[in-house]
């Protein structure tokens, strides 16, 4: 059975493009495009789509208003495509808050020649999101400050949040389940550092939509800052993260080497650098997220002494990431997305007085 796909763009070329990149893969067929989403709703009932492609600017209807009505009447797998623009970034950030399962970016230059580049990335994301777990939204949910969550009790023992480290990894799904762990952190919590797969320019809206939301300070980070308690950094766009030391701080380090696993920033790349450079200081936390990257470097941690979490498969969008992690034996344990952060900062309080530096 093949994935039906419609095509939501009010750009001929852009409707044009994406027919010709997905009628081209065996495994799908495209069911329908549309110019506007006034078209797109007859289209659905018509077609019944499995996976929908938005534009993120529209006429008639903008197109985060229609996500909101879709994922409210009708919940399916959408994936944005959003221009390389801080105003785009801004707009596709709301856009995943509301249920989108992921976005592609418009090129800068020649869309045509670069659509086609990007064809077998704009595959993957189709057949990720066909299998994804679709969970229907509030209608307030565009509003970041509407979902806010209470952050968690101030960490007993003050050696937890000087010695130890939060590290991240996630990929499709990845943003709400992020922001869904930071938005419990305590601000006294250890320093975190989070590779999520995204595109340059989306790293910083990104980061700047979380720090408004959280307890705690978050930033993209520079390369070269000293980790420190209370502050998350998130992977730029364009670099690895790793973790580093100078002396006896913590600090981060960027890197623009070649893609791992296909994904630049990785998360092998980070986990591995914190089983080098924080060892039993650290604890891992993989959630949802396409594909296999982060396996190995959390086994790779968890072989260095570090304490390992993974989302359960029930809460995750895509349990691809995770999945590879816990059948490699690289962590300890699995929970709901929700019990994550209690579980985490529940081990660093048994474990703190006893961190030790690598």
């Amino acid at each position: 059975m093949k994935i039906k796909v419609l095509i939501v763009d009010d750009s001929a070329l852009i409707r044009s493009v994406m027919s010709e990149i997905i009628g081209s893969q065996p495994d799908m067929e495209v069911v329908g495009v549309a110019p506007d989403p006034l078209v797109a709703r007859d289209l659905i009932k018509l077609t019944n789509p499995d996976v929908l492609t938005l534009d993120v600017e529209m006429p008639k209807m903008d197109g985060l208003d229609f996500l909101e009505k879709l994922m409210r009447l009708r919940p399916m797998p959408v994936i944005m495509v959003s221009s390389l623009t801080e105003r785009g970034s801004e707009i596709t950030m709301r856009a995943l808050e509301l249920g989108a399962v992921d976005f592609v970016t418009k090129p800068k230059l020649s869309i045509q020649s670069g659509m086609r580049e990007y064809s077998e990335l704009i595959a993957d994301k189709i057949r990720t999101a066909s299998k994804a777990r679709i969970k229907p939204r509030a209608i307030h949910a565009v509003d970041g400050n509407s979902n806010k969550v209470d952050a968690l009790p101030m960490l007993r023992n003050p050696l937890t949040s000087s010695e130890k480290l939060i590290i991240i990894g996630a990929s499709t799904g990845g943003t709400e389940a992020i922001k869904n762990f930071l938005v419990q952190m305590p601000s006294d919590c250890p320093g975190i550092l989070i590779t999520q797969h995204m595109p340059e320019g989306f790293t910083r809206s990104f980061a700047k939509r979380l720090d408004g939301l959280c307890k705690i300070s978050v930033s993209e980070a520079v390369g070269g800052e000293r980790v420190l308690p209370g502050h998350a950094y998130i992977a730029p766009g364009h670099s690895h993260l790793m973790l580093n030391r100078s002396g006896a701080n913590y600090i981060t380090q960027l890197d623009s080497g070649p893609p791992v696993n296909r994904h630049r920033p990785s998360v092998d790349v980070l986990f591995r650098s914190a089983a080098i450079y924080a060892g039993k200081n650290a604890v891992g936390v993989i959630l949802t997220g396409m594909g296999k990257d982060g396996a190995l470097g959390m086994l790779e941690m968890k072989n260095s002494g570090a304490y390992n979490f993974a989302q359960d498969e029930t809460t995750c969008v895509v349990f691809g990431m995770p999945r590879e992690a816990i059948a490699i034996g690289a962590t300890h344990e699995v929970a709901p997305l929700n019990d994550l952060p209690t579980k985490v900062l529940h081990y660093l309080a048994l474990h703190g007085s006893r961190a030790l530096r690598v």
